[in-house]
């Protein structure tokens, strides 16, 4: 009887151990984008970036993922699993997205420790990583701090063969991640046809470096030491003479937009002079904190002044880039608006060309505001091009698609539905 008793119980374990194998295994299969360790993720070469056969190209904007929160209680921590889940939703939900664009703030640089800064880099770009795709930064003025820099951001970032960023401009002042990447037609689709192929698209990605200087401190006062918060004059410059010589080798022209994760002072301006939520649809729920905020024309940060006017080059450079369609931006999470710059608007002295000047929405759980998440989406068409017109909508994190425009000759005079102001 005991025997009988014993063997029966054997039967159970491995009836239940198999039952049990088997539920892993259905579990595994039925979830495509299940965690690995990045490293047995192997690389692939990359060739350059291209239109689908179907002659569109789109791009996802992540932005403002603020990872690495309080990291010393639970809750810290839970916002970067949330963060996680937000991108992994987006990208289920749109399937043809040809390049992922990480729009600054991608950590929280001030609540990390300088043994493991950059650590969260992994934790970001799993979701691309595990999909084979590939991203494109630019460093917000969160990513600078006493304890993290942008240099190693990148180096952390580079490990993978996904990432894009490739930094062009190397003067003190710079920042790190301004550089552009070429987007071909699909009859290009090598390195060496691409090399005699003009592109049918530039991506162009500037740093409005902010934050602060790392392991730097005040000698006198033992205080941190900010970092400007504006796209500096030598990128300015590498801008306009590396798109010239792009123009004069292509002999026209080529369509552009551009990625900054602090917007500029025209933001303000424009959303001073009313964002109209059925001809700008979008969250429109705090005012822009634009480029040379709290700093003095002078180049001191004392507080003492509201503006300082340092972003004007960069606006002049953008609103003289024939083919620049449009500048995408982040760090204001309750903004999430488009609007065409046109003409001279009160407050400014730069004449707009017609540029649309876009926020995105705040993708991480990490950051202020209960805004629900998502991420703005860019699709761009050869048809479309002709006429220097792309389409936007924002994903968001429920599934809703919402903001869906045309940034076409008439946007701004076109009406579009109210962008409903959930949250989370």
């Amino acid at each position: 009887m005991l025997g009988r008793y014993i063997s029966l119980s054997a039967w159970k374990v491995v009836i239940l151990t198999t039952l049990f194998i088997a539920i892993v295994g259905l579990l595994r299969f039925s979830m495509p984008h299940w965690p690995l360790p990045l490293d047995t993720i192997k690389a692939k070469p990359r060739g350059p970036l291209t239109f689908k056969r179907d002659g569109t190209f789109q791009i996802s904007i992540f932005e403002d993922l603020h990872f690495g929160e309080n990291a010393w209680t639970s809750w810290g921590p839970q916002q970067d699993v949330r963060s996680v889940q937000v991108m992994n939703q987006i990208l289920d939900a749109e399937p043809e997205i040809g390049l992922v664009v990480l729009n600054g703030d991608l950590i929280t640089g001030e609540c990390t420790f300088l043994e493991n800064s950059t650590h969260y880099v992994e934790q970001i770009v799993s979701p691309m990583v595990q999909r084979d795709l590939t991203w494109a930064s630019t460093y917000g003025n969160h990513d600078s701090g006493y304890n993290i820099s942008r240099k190693a951001i990148l180096a952390r970032e580079q490990r993978w063969s996904n990432s894009r960023t490739n930094p062009k401009v190397f003067d003190k002042n710079a920042g790190v991640t301004n550089y552009f990447l070429p987007v071909y037609d699909s009859n290009c689709s090598t390195h060496e046809l691409a090399s005699v192929c003009t592109p049918s698209l530039l991506l162009w990605f500037f740093d409005s470096r902010g934050g602060h200087f790392f392991q730097q401190k005040d000698p006198t006062t033992g205080q941190l030491i900010g970092q400007p918060d504006w796209v500096d004059v030598s990128v300015v410059e590498w801008f306009q003479h590396t798109n010239a010589a792009l123009v004069s080798k292509a002999g026209r022209a080529i369509p552009s937009l551009a990625f900054v994760h602090i917007p500029v002072n025209a933001s303000l301006a424009l959303q001073n002079a009313r964002v109209d939520a059925h001809r700008q649809p979008g969250i429109n729920d705090e005012p822009v904190s634009e480029q040379g905020q709290g700093w003095c024309a002078d180049g001191t940060d004392d507080g003492s002044c509201e503006y300082g006017g340092q972003d004007t080059p960069f606006m002049q450079a953008i609103t003289t880039t024939p083919g620049l369609m449009a500048l995408f931006t982040g760090h204001d999470h309750g903004n999430t608006w488009c609007y065409k710059w046109q003409g001279l608007v009160p407050g400014l002295t730069v004449k707009g060309n017609g540029i649309n000047l876009c926020f995105g929405q705040h993708t991480g759980y990490g950051g202020y505001g209960d805004w629900i998440r998502g991420s703005r989406q860019v699709v761009v068409s050869l048809e479309n091009l002709e006429d220097l017109v792309v389409d936007t909508y924002i994903r968001l994190e429920s599934g809703d698609v919402v903001g869906a425009v045309s940034l076409n000759a008439t946007y701004g005079q076109d009406v579009y539905p109210v962008t409903p102001n959930d949250k989370t």
